[in-house]
């Protein structure tokens, strides 16, 4: 058998000499796409690092994105145009082409989205604004690829809306069978939406308290106190009752003393006015009332409110301490005594003298 006779011999309505020329064909497509991929790619990133702008940025971002696979797939859907193809083939042909662009549009939009998301994060501190902005890339990469793949199932000729409906049974029945996964994933999305704390946070759910250091799809991890790590459920973090001391305003002290009963009038009168001058002398503070309030056992108390203009512990501490030692000071100074526990036992001196006349007789 000669090379003529090999040539000429048909496959699928083609001579061996046309498929080896739609072989080149797309053998010098995909290798000169490639080159002009790879030369783009250089010089978008090489033009970015000279501006300031971000268009390049992105340009250079999403170029990046397309896969060598569909220059592949490109290059040989052109080259089957050198090809006497049947219309079924034609048709298939049409369809994968279609099904390559598609998937190649999610790679592009992906990379948009995750181009918007990290542009974001440099904007933003650490926080719930960041989880934020990664919980909405995650939804709007899902968004975009269910789209896509609907798009997918209808142009390879099924009817998507009986698909869906389909899923839409099958949905329900993993949904029973996960409902407590998806409870918690419903549960990280309020908390992504609405916010009721954020990373870095000072939260006290029941009897658990610490610093939020991670929000997940299933947990919200905390550090404690002490130090350890605390790991709850978003479904049953929701269910509880949260107090969120980060976004304190102020902070509201009540607190009380006491003064001995031999306390004279005129100090009584004083220490109202003796505290509120010595809580107005410190920053960040706000003085509301100190007041007699009532006769204890073995003590006459005093009832003191004020606020403290910060949400820091720190800074409610650091502030009670030094009015607590500016109290001490002035009443030692002043001669007034704090009052504690005692007991104090009085003799009948007139019964004393009698029992001892007796002694006498």
């Amino acid at each position: 058998m000669n090379i003529e006779e090999i040539f000429s011999r048909i496959y699928l309505g083609n001579d061996v000499e046309t498929w080896l020329w739609a072989l080149g064909a797309a053998t010098v497509l995909a290798l000169g796409f490639n080159f002009v991929l790879k030369r783009l790619i250089r010089s978008f990133a090489g033009f970015a690092e000279k501006t300031e702008t971000d268009l390049d940025d992105l340009v250079s971002a999403l170029v990046e994105k397309t896969s060598i696979m569909l220059i592949i797939i490109f290059s040989v859907y052109v080259a089957t145009f050198f090809l006497d193809l049947t219309q079924q083939i034609r048709e298939f042909r049409k369809s994968i082409i279609i099904i390559c662009l598609l998937v190649q549009v999610g790679f592009w939009g992906s990379g948009f989205i995750d181009y918007y998301v990290a542009k974001k994060l440099k904007d933003i501190e650490a926080g719930a604004s960041v989880t934020h902005v990664r919980g909405l890339g995650f939804f709007a990469k899902s968004v975009l690829w269910i789209v896509l793949v609907i798009l997918t199932v209808d142009n390879l000729g099924f009817d998507p809306t009986t698909i869906i409906a389909g899923l839409g049974v099958g949905g329900i029945a993993v949904a029973l069978a996960l409902q407590n996964v998806l409870g918690d994933l419903i549960a990280s999305l309020s908390i992504i939406f609405d916010k009721p704390f954020e990373v870095g946070d000072f939260i006290v759910v029941d009897d658990i308290m610490g610093d939020v250091e991670h929000i997940g799809l299933k947990t919200t991890r905390l550090r404690s106190l002490s130090g350890e790590q605390l790991v709850l459920s978003n479904n049953d973090l929701l269910q509880s009752r949260i107090k969120n001391y980060k976004r304190m305003d102020s902070r509201r002290i009540d607190f009380s003393l006491g003064v001995v009963y031999e306390t004279s009038y005129d100090n009584l009168e004083r220490i109202p006015v003796l505290i509120k001058d010595i809580i107005e002398s410190e920053q960040k503070t706000r003085f509301v009332r100190a007041h007699f309030s009532s006769y204890g056992d073995f003590a006459l108390n005093y009832d003191i409110v004020y606020f403290v203009l910060s949400p820091l512990f720190d800074d409610y501490m650091d502030i009670q301490q030094r009015i607590n030692l500016k109290i001490f000071k002035k009443f030692s100074e002043e001669g007034i005594e704090f009052a504690y526990p005692t007991r104090k036992v009085f003799l009948d001196s007139t019964q004393d003298a009698s029992t001892d006349a007796e002694a006498g007789d």
